[in-house]
């Protein structure tokens, strides 16, 4: 391969998200420097070409991972979690992480992984892929079809590249930071509504039987929202954010969540144009992630101009 890159070599590369890009692009410059026909820094290479995969490795392991799920659905029994009411753990879910796991192992043996029922597995890296092998298991223990996979890629603290599966739906939703989100190669947007009160939203809400208090509070609010909103929907799943991001709901809001059920969303969503916050409106923060799996996370996900008038009712409710 030649120092340079083709303009054809350069245009296939295009998707790749944006440090990235920008990464290969001061490399690029550097080699150029070189004698022509020198051969191109084999780390550089193998570095695009693994970023190039990312939307072709999650569409394929999330399709596979669908496959599970519908096999399973309706014939499994929900465990409650010892450590939370709210949380259901079924065979299915270890399943589907450990065939996550394993695919992540054989292509991507230098990234780290996040996984919600397996924990972490630290390799030294920058990237981390974290993975929840089914958001909404209550729904799916129970029979209900409101229920998703996510897998999500981070560069650091940012998310890069993440899919949202909706198994029966039979709905795969991706997205890649500077390209793009599609549903089943489709590319989608967030809803271009401006006003909250002819949006749909969702309010993703846990009772707090350790402290009811923040429940009731919770309620005060969600009544706030509504108030505001032209209706309320809600499945607590990753189904609420797929429909974000394809522009059916305006928005999504919780205070109780991992890392697990934000890191594909994100990237999902804000690749459709979305806007993607902490519940209150502040960056989300997922420095040093192997040492926040336990660590509550809340959000705050909409089309920009909705997202800015929820901001508004919350803002006025905590003050």
């Amino acid at each position: 391969m030649n120092a340079g890159l083709s303009a054809e070599n350069e245009a296939s590369d295009s998707w790749v998200n944006g440090s990235i890009h920008r990464w290969a692009n001061k490399k690029h410059s550097d080699i150029t420097h070189q004698s022509e026909g020198a051969p191109m820094p084999q780390l550089h290479y193998f570095c695009l070409t693994k970023h190039m995969d990312y939307k072709d490795f999650i569409t394929s392991s999330l399709e596979e991972a669908a496959e599970i799920a519908n096999k399973n659905f309706g014939k499994v029994v929900g465990v409650t979690k010892a450590d939370d009411n709210n949380q259901v753990l079924t065979e299915t879910d270890l399943e589907i992480g450990k065939l996550l796991v394993a695919k992540i192992e054989r292509e991507y043996p230098n990234f780290n992984v996040i996984d919600e029922e397996a924990g972490v597995v630290d390799k030294k890296s920058d990237f981390t892929w974290v993975v929840d092998p089914i958001d909404g298991s209550s729904n799916f223990a129970s029979g209900v079809p409101t229920y998703g996979i996510y897998l999500g890629l981070l560069e650091g603290g940012f998310p890069v590249a993440g899919g949202i599966m909706l198994p029966a739906q039979n709905e795969l939703y991706v997205g890649i930071r500077g390209e793009g989100a599609f549903c089943n190669g489709t590319q989608i947007q967030v809803s271009p509504e401006s006003n909250l009160l002819k949006a749909l939203v969702s309010y993703q809400i846990d009772g707090h039987q350790e402290e009811p208090s923040l429940t009731e509070d919770e309620a005060v609010l969600l009544g706030k929202i509504i108030l505001k909103t032209r209706n309320l929907r809600t499945s607590g799943s990753a189904f609420e954010l797929a429909m974000v991001a394809r522009g059916a709901y305006g928005g999504v809001v919780n205070k109780t969540s991992k890392i697990w059920d934000n890191v594909a969303a994100q990237a999902v969503i804000e690749a459709a144009g979305g806007k993607y916050t902490d519940f209150y409106g502040n960056e989300m923060d997922y420095s040093e992630p192997l040492t926040k799996a336990k660590q509550n996370f809340t959000y705050c996900a909409a089309a920009p101009e909705l997202h800015n008038q929820l901001q508004e009712i919350i803002g006025a409710h905590t003050k």
